[in-house]
């Protein structure tokens, strides 16, 4: 009997001996720190530094590099002093020629509309060709992305002007995409109606004359009337007299100029 006794305390002293190594163990045990796993952070590339390509002054011919379309040739224009002025970006012009001018000889868009008195003038200016059919609204926009893309120029200080048939594509390009352009000068065209809200804050100047029997003025006529009415920013110029000739007597005057440079986006 005595022996059990004895047994059965040993056991009760080896349990409690362990049950105390347990407690103590785990009250003096250091917390291990847990950190958040090392990652490597992504290398990002520096900006792509603005390019600057020099140019041959004067008036060029230039392949378009998008292939396809009815589009493939435009005349550019590169005022004096663009290649000195590697820090400043110029105000660029996109003519659009009229009907008369459509084909693959580039070289006939040199004696009209804007082109033909550009020399002088304080901006880049490219004048398309169209070798076929209208002017299309998607082949422009390839024009206007290689120019934004290869000229030193100012996104936004882009201005779009056009006689006749051109002047049908200025309306026409501007209110398919408005964001493109800081004003456009439309000169003896016309266009839709219900687009002209796309234009409401677009500073627009219009030429046409009264006489004109090519394109009857009551198409640009109709167009200003509607920007006016919902408040729009534009400008009507209608010549008494001058047939469908309008653009002689706008691009000459200095004021277009001066009007169209002082807009931005």
């Amino acid at each position: 009997m005595k022996k059990r006794v004895i047994k059965i305390l040993s056991h009760v002293f080896v349990l409690s001996a362990l049950t105390l190594f347990a407690c103590s163990k785990k009250e003096t045990t250091t917390p291990v720190e847990t950190k958040p796993p090392v990652t490597t952070p992504p290398v990002i590339p520096p900006p792509v530094g603005d390019s600057f390509a020099r140019q041959t002054p004067g008036i060029t011919a230039q392949k378009i590099a998008i292939k396809g379309g009815n589009i493939s040739d435009y005349l550019l224009y590169v005022p004096d002093g663009y290649n000195e002025k590697k820090d400043y970006k110029w105000p660029v012009v996109i003519f659009l020629h009229g009907l008369g001018e459509i084909g693959n000889n580039i070289n006939v868009l040199r004696n009209v509309g804007l082109v033909k008195v550009v020399s002088g003038k304080p901006f880049v200016m490219v004048a398309p060709q169209c070798l076929s059919g209208w002017w299309n609204t998607e082949y422009l926009e390839a024009v206007y992305k290689e120019v934004i893309n290869k000229y030193h120029v100012d996104p936004s200080r882009v201005y779009l002007t056009g006689l006749s048939m051109g002047g049908f594509g200025t309306w026409d390009w501007s209110s398919a995409h408005p964001e493109r352009f800081a004003a456009i000068v439309p000169i003896c065209g016309g266009g839709n109606v219900n687009t002209m809200v796309k234009l409401k804050t677009m500073s627009v100047w219009v030429f046409h004359c009264t006489d004109d029997p090519t394109v009857n003025v009551t198409n640009s006529r109709t167009l200003v009337k509607a920007l006016k009415d919902m408040g729009g920013n534009v400008q009507y110029t209608e010549y008494p007299t001058g047939g469908h000739d309008a653009w002689t007597r706008t691009y000459a005057n200095a004021e277009v100029y001066t009007w169209m440079l002082k807009q931005h986006k």
